[in-house]
């Protein structure tokens, strides 16, 4: 059986006269893109010029959906209530779309951001709210998390195609990833990465690696990741 690998980034977080990540250099990189929805980050210029390198370039487009926090960046927690998370999945997941559709494309997943993504790891009413937006919008949605995390339970039980996730840019404490808080010295250099990345790879059931735009050297930290997978054999790309 052949050996895929999914890369992932987080893009589109750009906006307005803000400048943020390096999703030019990152894109030829990776197979999966998750575009931000205009909540965390993001703006519509963003999202259609976002849309359109990634259909350059032959790559997936999933949404990266985010509280409502632009001066936080969607990096903190909010109080909410599950029926304010269903509404804001499905509007994030309607602006992103209306882009994706003139451009030829279709969306693939859809992957929380930040404080959300973290709070539907660990929150079962988050995580099924979730869930019942995705599947009230497309149930063909593949659902980017932590393996094991609550989002995983609540999506693999609402029979959605759930991909499990590693963060190669975050450190890793007792099997527990450190969202928040990190140091690039936790995280090392490009080449520890990706030899964490690929002992990950090659001794779990991770389906995909994630390198954020937004750290420090994200690009030559991907491109260590890609080219230490690909030597081993990895293909990149998604398995069906």
């Amino acid at each position: 059986m052949d050996k895929i690998i999914d890369l992932n980034c987080d893009m589109g977080e750009s906006f307005g006269l803000y400048k943020y990540g390096m999703d030019e250099e990152l894109m030829p990189l990776i197979s999966s893109a998750n575009v931000a929805t205009g909540f965390h980050a993001g703006d519509p210029h963003v999202m259609r010029e976002s849309v359109a390198l990634a259909a350059h370039y032959g790559v997936r487009v999933g949404a990266h959906v985010g509280l409502p926090d632009r001066i936080g960046f969607g990096r903190r927690e909010m109080n909410v209530k599950p029926q304010e998370i269903y509404d804001y999945v499905l509007y994030q997941l309607g602006a992103l779309d209306a882009f994706l559709k003139p451009a030829g494309l279709t969306m693939s997943h859809i992957k929380p951001h930040g404080a959300w993504y973290m709070m539907a790891a660990e929150k079962q009413e988050v995580s099924e709210a979730t869930v019942k937006a995705v599947l009230a919008y497309n149930p063909d949605l593949e659902v980017y998390t932590l393996p094991g995390s609550e989002l995983y339970k609540s999506a693999t039980e609402a029979n959605l195609k759930v991909v499990s996730e590693y963060f190669a840019d975050r450190p890793y404490y007792d099997n527990k990833v450190k969202m928040f808080g990190w140091t690039l010295e936790e995280i090392g250099e490009p080449s520890d990465i990706a030899k964490r990345a690929l002992a990950i790879v090659e001794g779990s059931s991770i389906e995909t690696v994630c390198v954020h735009s937004d750290t420090p050297g994200s690009a030559a930290k991907m491109q260590a990741v890609r080219d230490i997978l690909v030597e081993a054999g990895w293909k990149i790309g998604v398995r069906k």
